[in-house]
């Protein structure tokens, strides 16, 4: 099993950054429209671009999450679907990484 320091430490940075992110595109959602009804328009498109910013973002911090979790229950490095350990490749790629190659590829 690899060391699961250096992961944990990247993935609390990633999750503390993804946060802050996610709480700018709250705020941004939350201002009030202009009452110009064309500005108004453009506004609300961009409201449609930030909310699935925001979807994206609050999936990656669940993502994020559940490695943490595997790590506190000393489960990090190991498929959640075949059991097989996860590379260090891919672990030091997407510390994330939930699933080894193999099985990432059936899909």
């Amino acid at each position: 099993m690899q060391e699961t320091a250096p992961y944990k430490m990247q993935l609390e940075g990633t999750l503390a950054e993804l946060e802050t992110r996610l709480r700018r595109l709250q705020r941004d959602l939350d201002e009030p429209h202009d009452p110009d009804s064309s500005e108004r328009a453009v506004q609300m498109e961009d409201d449609d671009s930030l909310e699935e910013q925001a979807r994206l973002v609050t999936r990656e911090i669940a993502s994020v999450r559940r490695a943490l979790d595997r790590i506190a229950a000393d489960e990090y490095g190991y498929c959640v679907q075949c059991g097989e350990m996860i590379s260090e490749g891919r672990l030091a790629a997407r510390p994330e990484a939930a699933l080894c190659i193999a099985c990432a590829e059936k899909g």
